[in-house]
């Protein structure tokens, strides 16, 4: 399908020619819904962790005698029960990452260009380029093209002035096309992609 490019200014630069087996497809939330999940899932940190018996520093003397006391019998000072004492099946460090097949990923990637592109939330521009690595000039083209909570996709790299004057404006992130995932293009409203962005997320995903 044919979308129009624009510059940053908002003018004219053209029509480029999307594949339809990468933005023309319909989304589906349960691949989506998968991909995110495993994303997610690979972020968490994993390092919460509470002590068990074994791991307490607690004499192992009975603290009082068996009967007599009126009270429960006890032993050991390290159990749950007890103020400092242990925690009864508390976390331990572990991965929360869980396995994803290749090609469920990259019809995730596929799915999410596609629900931009049909929703109309997907912009084209020529090229992510700026003379001088200033967030007012940026913001002023952004304004014009009517973007608010924006994701850029660029090719390979991002121009050094374009990444400086981007990232002090809030709810935009810029993305070299290696770096675009499923997660951080549904959380943003727009997705942006330069020319090169468009052909090489192409390259990478047919």
């Amino acid at each position: 399908m044919k979308t129009e490019v624009v510059t940053l200014d908002a003018g004219a630069a053209g029509e480029i020619e999307l594949d339809d087996a990468i933005f023309g497809l319909e989304p589906r939330a349960d691949i989506l819904h998968r991909v995110v999940r495993w994303q997610l899932a690979k972020r968490q940190a994993g390092t919460h962790k509470t002590k068990s018996r074994g791991e307490l520093s607690y004499s192992t003397k009975k603290i009082y005698r068996q009967k007599g006391t009126g009270g429960a019998r006890h032993g050991d000072k390290a159990v749950s029960q007890f103020r400092h004492g242990a925690t009864t099946k508390g976390p331990v460090v572990r991965s929360h990452a869980h396995d994803l097949p290749k090609k469920v990923r990259k019809l995730g990637l596929k799915l999410a260009l596609s629900a931009k592109a049909k929703g109309g939330k997907l912009v084209i521009i020529e090229k992510a380029e700026l003379e001088q690595a200033k967030t007012k000039a940026l913001q002023s083209g952004f304004e014009k093209l009517g973007l608010k909570k924006a994701l850029v996709v660029d090719g390979a790299e991002i121009q050094a002035n374009f990444r400086l004057a981007a990232q002090n404006i809030a709810d935009v992130d810029v993305l070299p096309s290696q770096g675009a995932n499923v997660y951080d293009i549904l959380r943003r409203d727009m997705l942006v992609l330069t020319r090169a962005g468009v052909e090489a997320l192409e390259a990478r995903l047919k």
